[in-house]
C-alpha cells in the first residue's frame, strides 16, 4: 500500500467588518495641540480602541470633530504644499493663511499623515467629518462626546 503525502494549503479567512457596531464621536477642537488631537482621532478612525481590532478591516468608528478653527499650533512657521500638476507648479501656503481660508483642512491633513497608506485610507476619511464653529448636521446619530487624553 502507497501512503500519499497530503499537500499543505494555506487559506486565508478573510474578516468581514461588522456593520452595526460603528459609533458616532464627537470631538470638540477648541484649545487641543493639532498633532495630539489628529493621533487619537486616527487611533478612533482605524479602530484600535475596539478589542475587535484587525489591521486589514475597517472597524473604525465615525468621528465628528467641531471648532475647528480653534485647534493651537505649537509651530510658527509651518508651511503646506501641493503641486497643481503643470512643470513647476508647486504650491506653498503658510499656516496662517491656511487657518484664515480653510481651517478644516488644518485637521484633515494631519490625521491623513496618521493614518497607514493603503486602500483602506479613503474609508478611514470618508468617516471623519469635520466643521468650523460649535454647528454640525448630525445631531440624529447621538454622537458621543470624547474628551481626549492630555500628554504631560
Amino acid at each position: 500500500m502507497v501512503e500519499t503525502k497530503k499537500k499543505k494549503t494555506t487559506k486565508k479567512k478573510h474578516k468581514k467588518a461588522p456593520t452595526d457596531s460603528r459609533v458616532w464621536y464627537h470631538v470638540d477642537a477648541k484649545d487641543k495641540i493639532l498633532g495630539r488631537l489628529a493621533s487619537q482621532v486616527a487611533v478612533i478612525l482605524r479602530g484600535k480602541n475596539k478589542r475587535t481590532y484587525s489591521p486589514d478591516v475597517n472597524q473604525g468608528d465615525f468621528v465628528v470633530v467641531t471648532n475647528a478653527e480653534k485647534v493651537k499650533v505649537t509651530t510658527k512657521d509651518k508651511k503646506y504644499y501641493h503641486h497643481t500638476g503643470f512643470m513647476g507648479g508647486i504650491k506653498e501656503t503658510s499656516l496662517e493663511v491656511m487657518r484664515t481660508k480653510h481651517p478644516e483642512r488644518l485637521i484633515s491633513i494631519a490625521v491623513k499623515g496618521m493614518l497607514p497608506s493603503n486602500k483602506l485610507k479613503a474609508q478611514f476619511l470618508k468617516a471623519l467629518k469635520i466643521y468650523v464653529g460649535e454647528a454640525h448636521p448630525h445631531k440624529a446619530q447621538k454622537p458621543k462626546s470624547v474628551e481626549l487624553r492630555h500628554h504631560a
